[in-house]
């Protein structure tokens, strides 16, 4: 008898669900690396009084906000494909943050695009509140449904507050190193003051976040915390926080922003750890329990990854593109 060409009833290998979830814990992370900088951005925003700083700024992710936007897409979809399960108690289970989080990114993307079709200056105050507004809303709401998510949290414990905070701290330096590596001497070190304290900021909420789960053993997280891996993320993320605000007041900005970006893609790592293998705590749900059926994964691995490395491809080249420094009245190249 013939084989198939996909197998049906066992995986094209045996750890085909583990690979899924690192998968998705990649476009996750490619999602909080990318686009937490595009908050970063939009919360300093707010510190620019001279109209020239702010269309630097707005100059300077204007090429590519949009497709950073599109790692949440694969994000979704990824998880939706492999794990639907956890995608929907992720979504049902936490509605209004969810909502809250669309509307932040709406009010975030519109206000910018809307502050160029009228020259008044009250109308440019309201779109810029927007975008202000909707920058700090959307890291604050997305790292809150997280840390529920994580710890098995109300919405206003300190396990899920502390971590959506972490996440809108950790935006504004990655934010602030983004500027501070593309632009002039000046903005440079004007913005460096508010990477450096939220980089404080966010290493002194990881401590207090990390004290409050061995603590109260939140989502049962307290065991894996004292594992050898979790303490070589946590490490790391300090070694990487203090080597960049040691960069910073050095003026090596293109190596303060390669360590500012370490930050996002290492809490990416700890939420990883934390949710393997039971991958949705709330409930119990187990990596192997929530995965689709071997044909289904199987589909999607052959269909999937080659469309996930042409998107990495095209990262790669968008970036080689806009490497430039940034130009207010068009991004250089």
């Amino acid at each position: 008898m013939t084989e198939p060409l996909i197998p049906v009833d066992a995986y094209l290998v045996a750890s085909l669900p583990e690979v899924w979830f690192g998968v998705v814990m990649f476009a996750l992370g490619m999602y909080l690396v990318l686009d937490g900088f595009d908050f970063g951005i939009g919360m300093l925003y707010a510190t620019r009084e001279s109209e020239h700083e702010r269309e630097t700024l707005l100059s300077a992710f204007g090429p590519v906000w949009d497709a950073n936007e599109v790692w949440l897409v694969a994000f979704g979809t990824m998880l939706l494909a492999a794990f639907p399960r956890v995608y929907s108690r992720l979504l049902a289970d936490h509605y209004l943050l969810t909502i809250g989080f669309v509307l932040a990114l709406l009010f975030r993307g519109v206000g910018p695009e809307l502050r160029e079709q009228r020259s008044d200056a009250r109308w440019k105050r309201y779109c810029d509140a927007a975008f202000v507004g909707g920058s700090f809303l959307a890291p604050l709401l997305f790292g809150t449904l997280a840390g529920r998510w994580v710890f098995d949290a109300a919405t206003l414990s300190l396990p899920a507050l502390l971590t959506g905070a972490g996440l809108v701290a950790v935006s504004v330096v990655t934010g602030a190193a983004f500027i501070a590596a593309k632009s002039d001497a000046t903005l440079a070190a004007d913005l460096r003051p508010y990477g450096v304290g939220a980089t404080l900021a966010y290493l002194g909420g990881v401590v207090a976040l990390l004290t409050t789960v061995l603590l109260t053993d939140a989502g049962g997280a307290a065991d894996t915390l004292r594992s050898l891996a979790a303490a070589a993320v946590v490490g790391s993320s300090v070694a990487a926080g203090v080597g960049g605000i040691a960069l910073a007041r050095r003026g090596a900005y293109r190596a303060w922003l390669a360590s500012a970006l370490a930050l996002p893609a290492l809490l990416t790592a700890l939420i990883a750890l934390l949710v393997y293998p039971t991958i949705y705590p709330p409930t119990g749900l187990s990596l192997r329990a929530a995965v689709v059926s071997p044909l289904a994964l199987n589909l999607v691995t052959v269909l999937g990854l080659p469309a996930l490395a042409v998107v990495l491809w095209y990262f790669t080249y968008l970036y080689r593109v806009f490497s430039g420094p940034i130009d207010p009245e068009g991004y250089g190249g």
